[in-house]
């Protein structure tokens, strides 16, 4: 029988490396930590007791996964999700000990807790609040261009306490906030579901951001950066507030930038945060060159389209940066599985591989029936990454989701090469005729699982593969000329760091 040893390289140009002696020197022998959750629940994002190691021979049979750190993609600024008006309330109103659990739990960034470092904020009322509010609420009839009446009132009820209590675990976190909807009276129909924001309220909506901005910031919050509208072609929701390309960017480049540039506000602006069918969007913003001297970059969902579009607007501007805003991620409570490979791979695997920045997923905790929601037009599907009911907590699907990148991926790694299932790989054989020749075969796709891989600031290497098939894979991994192999369960998904 013919006896084959395959590599494989990236079209980037990961190339193939010769096998080494069988026998290394003990320091270069890299032990492997492994956090494994699989299909079936036995294992829930737990650490393999069974350590894995890298070796100078290749064992088994298909193309490796071949990480080279020498070629590096984006900074990572975080993993997270939308803390909502919502999610605070349940959380504000736990025993203070149980809180502070859950709280350290997600937040620590020490080897016992996920560490999340990127929240959302709802600049205003989402969908998933109590009620609607603004911070400039007014009777009808009335408006308030100077802003005297501007407050963050009911913030201070629940967002503001808990976020208080969230940064006293990790004071680094990253906060992105995006608004639903302008006042009422600042919109043409006067109301908080659709509606335009009228011409004449520009100006005072820009220095209405300023103002939230500064108000957060003396109430300890630092908002690091903005949206300027939530799925701004989405008018169905409440609150909600529809924004035509054009009409965002005359704000953007008369109004919002040289608002934020007169305030002296180091907030970025990121503009777009809808879904990944509409490139267009963006990337007319972007082609005037007044307006993206103000514009950081562009905000993605995924309830749409496909999400190599990110990279489709990184190719067309480099230089500006990709953010993932949000991805309801839901499972049916009790199920006997868990669809954990699908949205690693479509999340964690495909957001990265697109230039994102960062991947927050919405939402952060909901009780059981999901609640709260505003009842016309609000999500009465997003289900929490946590559930809340009283004291007790249940971790779902998108906890787990984010709890693969964030433990080990902190803000400051980066992305770096790995062998995509795409990519072209060396058929590395012998000939049959005669053992001591070689033959090489350039094959049109590598059929490897899919994966990212990430170097962190300490210098660790940090490998993330969802197995997607139905059946158990031993893939294999090569690093600097070494190999390890490594068995994953149909469905289930490993985070390898070494």
């Amino acid at each position: 029988m013919k006896r084959t040893v395959r590599n494989s390289f990236t079209a980037a140009g990961l190339v193939c490396s010769l096998l080494l002696p069988a026998q290394l020197p003990a320091q270069n022998v890299r032990e492997i930590e492994a956090w494994v959750t699989t299909a079936n629940r036995l294992s829930l994002f737990e650490k393999q007791e069974k350590t894995q190691s890298f070796r100078g021979r290749a064992r088994g049979s298909g193309f490796p996964i071949i990480v080279d750190e020498r070629q590096t993609f984006q900074e990572i600024d975080g993993f997270g999700f939308a803390m909502t008006e919502g999610s605070a309330f349940h959380l504000h109103r736990m025993s203070v000990p149980a809180r502070h659990r859950i709280l350290r739990e997600l937040f620590a960034s020490d080897s016992n807790h996920i560490g999340i470092s990127y929240i959302r904020l709802s600049l205003g009322a989402s969908d998933l609040n109590n009620f609607v509010y603004s911070y400039n609420d007014l009777p009808d009839g009335e408006t308030d261009f100077e802003l005297k009446k501007f407050s963050l009132g009911h913030d201070w009820d629940d967002i503001i306490p808990v976020m208080k209590e969230v940064l006293a675990i990790n004071p680094h976190m990253k906060i992105l906030a995006s608004p639903w909807s302008a006042p009422a009276w600042m919109k043409e129909n006067r109301n908080v579901r659709g509606g335009a924001l009228r011409k004449d309220c520009y100006e005072v909506y820009a220095r209405y951001f300023v103002k939230y901005v500064e108000e957060m910031k003396k109430a300890g919050i630092s908002i690091e950066a903005v949206t300027v509208q939530n799925e701004p072609l989405n008018y169905r929701n409440t609150p909600s507030m529809p924004y035509l390309v054009q009409e965002q960017a005359e704000f953007i480049k008369y109004h919002l930038g040289p608002a934020f540039r007169e305030a002296g506000l180091s907030t970025r602006i990121i503009i777009f945060d809808h879904n990944c069918d509409r490139p267009d969007y963006p990337l007319t913003i972007l082609s005037d060159s007044l307006i993206s001297q103000y514009v950081d970059g562009s905000g993605f969902h995924h309830y749409g389209g496909d999400i190599s579009t990110m990279s489709m607007v990184h190719l067309a501007r480099p230089d500006k940066n990709l953010y993932f805003t949000e991805q309801m991620v839901v499972e049916t409570p009790g199920s006997p599985d868990i669809q954990i490979a699908a949205q690693v791979k479509r999340l964690v695997i495909g957001v990265m591989r697109n230039w994102s920045k960062n991947l927050i997923l919405w939402n952060f905790a909901a009780d059981k029936l999901n609640d709260p929601h505003t009842n016309n037009g609000g999500c009465s599907m997003c289900q929490g990454a946590i559930t809340i009911e009283g004291d007790e907590v249940s971790r779902n699907l998108a906890y787990y989701v984010v709890a693969h990148a964030s433990k080990f991926v902190p803000p400051g790694s980066v992305r770096i090469a790995s062998t995509d299932p795409h990519d072209m790989a060396v058929d590395f054989t012998e000939d049959e005729e005669r053992n001591e020749v070689k033959r090489t075969t350039l094959i049109r796709q590598s059929g490897v699982l899919p994966n990212v891989a990430f170097r962190t600031p300490e210098g660790k290497i940090v490998l993330i593969v969802a197995n997607d098939s139905w059946t158990t894979h031993a893939f294999r991994i090569q690093y600097k000329g070494l190999w390890a192999t490594i068995q994953l369960a149909p469905g289930s998904v490993g985070t390898y760091i070494w």
